[in-house]
């Protein structure tokens, strides 16, 4: 008697049958559900460990973002179960746009949560510029909208529309657009390779040219720069990444070169000490080291020195001060010496 129930056909399939789905679908949730568990318990054991690099919020971030993926094996199990049973054509039509949908939503979905969760934790939690921050919240949104939109054209693909034609007339605008927008192309594209190659940021003091001063913003198009007189300067993003720039900011010393010379009365002896006046110097001042000192040539007007240090700091105002102290102390040491500093003279000799 309960064989010849379990065999009734309702809608083109025995109750056995029924059964036999249900069954399946069961035995999968629990598969999913029980994996899930257990992949849980094993982080939670990490995170109690020391010396890990697992803890408890990667742990409930773990569980957030793997949503979505959990709900797709669930789809996924009761896509199988439901397949083992026979269903009228129409139903099984609209019941595939139904399948169809909700694999795309839930893929979508999957991918979007483990890009954000990178974004999140390897990206935006590093930053410390707001702007940055910003542009990154941005890129993320530009990002979901192109997924979701490759998406929706997956799906309508899938329901037999030819997208073909669609997707011709869609090049053909995109190419007119992209013409007719060549340049605020250009400087979006010099923007992303401004922030993922990072060859400036904001408060770095650059020199483009004869143009010089400290990034004040970076925007889409156009970055500016506040020189050094006070105006504002505005260069396209385009124009900067192809310019030849310096980058004071991240310079960690700086190499100064000087040339100075002495009249052509002075002696052999006095030229053989100039060198040592010079290094006993530059190891008196903080913050300075001497390279090399020399003479270098037999000038117009006198005999030429060339001298080379490093300022161990990117600071112009540092800088500027040590060269003050070296000109000063040089010209205090020459005037002991009675070594006089070469300018501009002419003899005329007469003949009788």
């Amino acid at each position: 008697m309960l064989g010849n129930i379990f065999q009734q056909v309702y809608f083109q399939n025995r109750i056995i049958d029924y059964l036999m789905a249900l069954l399946i679908f069961i035995i999968a949730s629990l598969t999913i559900r029980f994996l899930k568990n257990f992949s849980i318990k094993i982080l939670e054991g990490l995170a109690g460990k020391k010396g890990t690099k697992i803890d408890k919020r990667f742990v409930d971030a773990f569980q957030d973002r793997i949503k979505p993926f959990i709900n797709l094996l669930y789809f996924a199990a009761f896509y199988f179960s439901f397949y083992q049973l026979k269903i009228p054509i129409i139903i099984e039509s609209y019941f595939n746009i139904i399948i169809i949908a909700l694999f795309i939503f839930y893929t979508v979905k999957s991918i979007i949560s483990i890009f954000s969760y990178f974004l999140e934790n390897y990206w935006i939690k590093k930053e410390k510029d707001g702007t940055r921050i910003t542009a990154l919240r941005g890129i993320e949104t530009f990002l979901k909208i192109m997924v979701w939109s490759i998406a929706f054209i997956v799906f309508l693909d899938n329901l037999g529309v030819q997208i073909s034609a669609l997707l011709a007339g869609l090049g053909i605008g995109g190419i007119a657009i992209a013409l007719a927008s060549q340049n605020i192309l250009g400087d979006l594209f010099s923007y992303f390779i401004i922030f993922f190659d990072r060859p400036f940021e904001i408060g770095d003091f650059l020199s483009i040219d004869n143009f010089s001063g400290t990034i004040e913003s970076i925007g889409i198009k156009t970055t500016r720069i506040r020189s050094l007189g006070g105006e504002e300067l505005i260069f396209s993003n385009t124009n900067l990444v192809n310019s030849r720039l310096r980058n004071y900011k991240r310079m960690k010393k700086r190499r100064v070169s000087f040339n100075f010379g002495v009249t052509q009365q002075t002696s052999l002896e006095q030229l053989k000490e100039i060198p040592d006046i010079l290094n006993n110097i530059l190891q008196e001042i903080s913050g300075a080291s001497l390279d090399r000192a020399h003479f270098s040539a037999f000038g117009d007007y006198g005999l030429i020195f060339e001298v080379v240090y490093y300022v161990n700091s990117r600071d112009y105002n540092q800088y500027m001060d040590i060269q003050q102290e070296i000109n000063l102390r040089l010209k205090e040491e020459l005037e002991k010496r009675s070594i006089k500093f070469a300018y501009p003279t002419q003899t005329v000799l007469l003949s009788q």
